[in-house]
């Protein structure tokens, strides 16, 4: 479903040149949830903004669904961001002077989904989340835990193909964490593809597979329950 082939992303000025990433690969398959770790600077965040269409790379190859993203232009790219990927990120993102069905419904509108269509996706959503009894709620009026369910929401809204979370449950204490991370598995078991970066181990160990990102490349392990960490050769960069 995502595949990554030498992917390099360089970050130029007029004294330095930094490389955010070296020839990256990565190959995800439909319907599996992986976690993403490494320390800071290791270039997490920009493979997950290249992987959300949201920001370019130097060279390489990337195909999302089958297409070939790398020489898309700018409005394709927004549409197939749009139509295939959803994003939960850390600070949930949520408008405080809207209730939690309008604040579902934001992105839908710029698809230019139907009243119907918007209402039907918004209750399906928020009912998935557990808050469909709290639609007219405000922000404010929630616990951290369900202010990120409903930046789940917002995102299941748009039935994307696969989602994007970055440190989703950064912002809350263990028991809401694991409340969250419950709820991205039931969601995965349901057939989305999940991609999260986390530094949380223990959430980490929890996905299918665990990809740790160090100096811009990739190191691939896959977790086995009740067991240490194997390295999978097949799939690793070196990493100096």
């Amino acid at each position: 479903m995502l595949s990554m082939k030498n992917i390099n992303k360089v970050f130029k000025t007029d004294l330095v040149e930094t490389h955010a990433l070296r020839d990256f690969n990565l190959e995800v398959k439909e319907g599996e949830f992986v976690a993403v770790t490494g320390p800071s600077g290791s270039g997490k965040t920009t493979f997950l903004n290249i992987a959300g269409l949201l920001e370019g790379f130097t060279n390489g190859d990337y195909f999302l669904d089958g297409v070939n993203i790398s020489n898309l232009s700018d409005n394709k790219s927004a549409a197939i961001r749009n139509e295939k990927i959803g994003f939960i990120f850390q600070g949930f993102n949520l408008i405080p002077d809207l209730n939690l069905a309008e604040n579902v419904e934001v992105p839908l509108r710029y698809r230019g989904f139907s009243r119907s269509e918007r209402d039907k996706r918004v209750k399906q959503a928020l009912e998935q989340v557990g808050l469909g009894a709290r639609m007219k709620h405000l922000p404010a009026q929630l616990s951290g835990g369900q202010q990120q369910r409903v930046a789940i929401a917002r995102a299941l809204a748009g039935e994307p193909r696969f989602l994007l979370a970055d440190e989703p449950t950064g912002n809350l204490d263990s028991m809401m964490a694991r409340q969250v991370m419950e709820l991205l598995e039931d969601i995965n078991k349901a057939g989305t593809t999940i991609i999260m970066v986390t530094h949380d181990p223990e959430l980490a160990r929890r996905a299918q597979r665990n990809i740790q990102i160090v100096d811009g490349q990739v190191c691939d392990f896959t977790m086995y329950q009740g067991g240490q960490p194997q390295l999978v050769s097949d799939n690793v960069q070196a990493v100096s």
